[in-house]
């Protein structure tokens, strides 16, 4: 019994962090329509920013937490609010995701650089003290974050339900346009709401660092707690938030007591967060779809055929070139800028195309990899079966959430990476025991290329194929409807679209891409570990992938040598390591709303070369094709569709 009970106060004190911190996210979202995923980041910096205060500096412990809560905290959510969130809850749900996606990231970068990684301690409130109830001792740590929770639930129902600041919050929501009328100021209340969202993750962090330690890692995504929370209280109904807090701390809890320690159950004490938050979203009513929303994303050119094809065959010539002159190390990073830029490509096809957002894509390539390890087909047909084994696996995560939308898909492959890292790959019946798999190169038609260099050519080869069909998919009707889905879904239902089976078969599709990448990726390296497919770092291949432009193939391909180049740049300058996220996360920020990103530049300054020296050119070299505004080019290829071009699309 008195188990049980210990259990049950363990349970509810860490149920309460988790509807502190759940508590400021229902309050962002509800007043801005910005699900903010780097919330758990902020309170993260802010715990570290709470030590530094109180055990560097040495200021008194209420000192610390009143400067902490009451000015750093409101101040920087008042600097996001005004600077970096403004005005995104109205555009696309994809926009406002990856821009929060790169607050996350560069947070742990800046929080990495500022304070570089060595052991620290933030002791409790008042570790002295504590009262002992039915044969187990309560610390005071303990029942002050139990009773902070209440209060703030409490404050906040008041604040939204009582107050004049409160229907204003709620109005900013509902109708800006007529608040702004009546004489509010809906920038201004978002603006608090955004302060006191990151206070609340501030105090929650502070709360939680005496249990788990001042880690980046471990505060930051301890916020899927409190994902799970909100969403059961459908991220707008506080006593639901708090009932929903408190539910997962104590069943989180009593997994620890109860489940297996060791075999392959022993993972699954990690995720009851992540199950909690999936079959929230799986039971959550029917996605309503947004209306008034017209204005798309204008996307980049899309190359005809032809120059699809002197494209493709240019950058094989260049990569043959540099197999033959290359070291075995080099090449090794070739191949991997290769897997990354087909990866990338996947979200091409998913975000850039169809709007959607996946936080865990490169879980998928795991799922290619280790699928492709286990069937020890080292050809054409492992390769493909590996593929479509991602590609299910993709489906299956789409089908629960057929009836949704936009942010919960999202968290609903966020809660599959997790599954995936946590049960699933650190299993004996995935890697083994000692964590890695063998992996034989492929074999095409009985030929073996055991030599790097032709590997690494061949993994050249299927992204120019995977590119150019991308782009054939891209100029076809299926193209044309993506583009309208993603600009208008409720022109499209109103048309007669039937989008939920295409968006399993576009989660698939892309899933399958990313395992196929995957599975080249374990020939290349010979072996694979549960390491290389981490969850976070499915995040910087988004991020890179938004930041060089994830409406087109040459972004993917910018993208994949970025991201290979980031390992590089560290391992020559390891105390930059934190820089290079901050400036990756905070580039995604400044990019988010262009997702052409850094290929759209390059269009740019491909066209402005060619105004200029273009005709000297093509007359000196006369079966060079003309350039892409010289062609017929569809009109949706470069503008967003309307009701009008949704119906054009849904005629084929």
């Amino acid at each position: 019994m008195s188990t049980l009970l210990s259990f049950t106060i363990l349970g509810l004190f860490t149920g309460a962090a988790y509807a502190i911190a759940a508590s400021g996210l229902v309050l962002t979202y509800t007043t801005t329509r910005v699900f903010n995923i780097a919330h758990g980041a902020f309170g993260m910096v802010m715990a570290f920013t709470f030590w530094d205060l109180s055990q560097r500096q040495g200021m008194p412990t209420w000192l610390s937490l009143v400067l902490v809560l009451g000015v750093i905290a409101p101040a920087t959510g008042w600097f996001v609010q005004r600077f970096v969130t403004r005005g995104l809850g109205e555009g696309p749900v994809s926009v406002s995701l990856v821009v929060t996606v790169g607050l996350f990231v560069g947070l742990i970068g800046l929080a990495q650089y500022i304070w570089p990684p060595e052991p620290r301690t933030l002791p409790p409130f008042l570790p002295d003290r504590g009262v002992e109830i039915g044969g187990t001792y309560v610390t005071a740590h303990q029942l002050i974050t139990i009773l902070l929770s209440a209060v703030v639930a409490a404050a906040l129902y008041l604040l939204l339900n009582r107050t004049r600041i409160g229907t204003a919050m709620r109005a900013s929501v509902d109708n800006p346009v007529l608040l702004r009328l009546f004489g509010g100021n809906p920038d201004r209340v978002a603006s608090l709401a955004w302060a006191i969202g990151v206070s609340l993750a501030a105090l929650a962090g502070i709360l939680l660092t005496p249990v788990i330690g001042l880690s980046y890692y471990d505060l930051t995504l301890l916020v899927i707690n409190a994902y799970a929370a909100a969403m059961l209280g459908r991220l707008k109904s506080l006593p639901l938030t708090f009932v929903g807090a408190m539910g997962l701390g104590i069943l989180q809890s009593f997994a620890v007591a109860y489940l297996p320690t060791d075999g392959n159950l022993a993972g699954l004490r990690a995720v009851v967060p992540a199950l909690f938050l999936f079959a929230v979203i799986v039971v959550m009513p029917q996605a309503q779809l947004r209306i008034g929303q017209v204005k798309g994303i204008v996307s980049a050119p899309v190359p005809s055929l032809v120059r699809s094809g002197v494209g493709g065959a240019a950058l094989l010539v260049l990569v043959a070139l540099l197999a033959v002159g290359m070291s075995n190390a080099n090449l090794l990073l070739v191949g991997t800028a290769a897997t990354y830029a087909m990866v990338m490509l996947s979200l091409v096809l998913l975000t850039g195309y169809g709007g959607h957002v996946s936080l865990a894509q490169f879980t998928f390539a795991g799922v290619g990899a280790l699928a492709y390890a286990k069937l020890d087909e080292p050809n054409l047909y492992g390769l493909l079966l590996a593929a479509l084994i991602a590609g299910l696996v993709g489906a299956l995560v789409a089908i629960p959430v057929l009836r949704l939308t936009g942010l919960y898909l999202a968290l609903s492959t966020l809660a599959f990476g997790v599954l995936m890292d946590k049960l699933v790959f650190q299993a004996d019946f995935a890697f083994g025991f000692n964590g890695t798999l063998p992996a034989e190169r492929l074999s095409v038609l009985g030929h073996r290329f055991d030599s790097l260099g032709g590997y690494v050519l061949v993994m050249a080869a299927f992204f120019v194929l995977m590119a150019v069909g991308l782009l054939v998919l891209r100029r076809g009707v299926l193209g044309r409807v993506l583009i309208a889905m993603r600009d208008s879904p409720a022109a499209c239902g109103t048309l007669g679209l039937d989008m939920r089976w295409f968006r399993v078969a576009l989660f698939g599709l892309s899933a399958g891409m990313a395992g196929l990448a995957g599975a080249l990726f374990a020939g290349l390296r010979g072996t694979i570990g549960a390491a290389d497919f981490q969850l976070f770092n499915s995040l910087p291949l988004l991020l890179l992938a938004v930041v060089c432009g994830v409406t087109s193939v040459t972004g993917a391909a910018m993208g994949g040598i970025g991201l290979m180049l980031l390992p590089v740049l560290q391992s020559y300058r390891p105390e930059l390591a934190g820089v290079v996220f901050a400036v990756l996360g905070f580039g995604a920020v400044a990019l988010g709303r262009d997702p052409n990103g850094l290929a759209n530049q390059l269009f740019r300054l491909g066209h402005l070369l060619d105004r200029r020296f273009g005709d000297r050119v093509r007359s000196a070299v006369p079966l060079l094709p003309l350039p892409a505004d010289r062609v017929a080019v569809d009109e949706d290829s470069e503008v967003p569709l309307t009701e009008v071009g949704a119906h054009a699309a849904a005629r084929g």
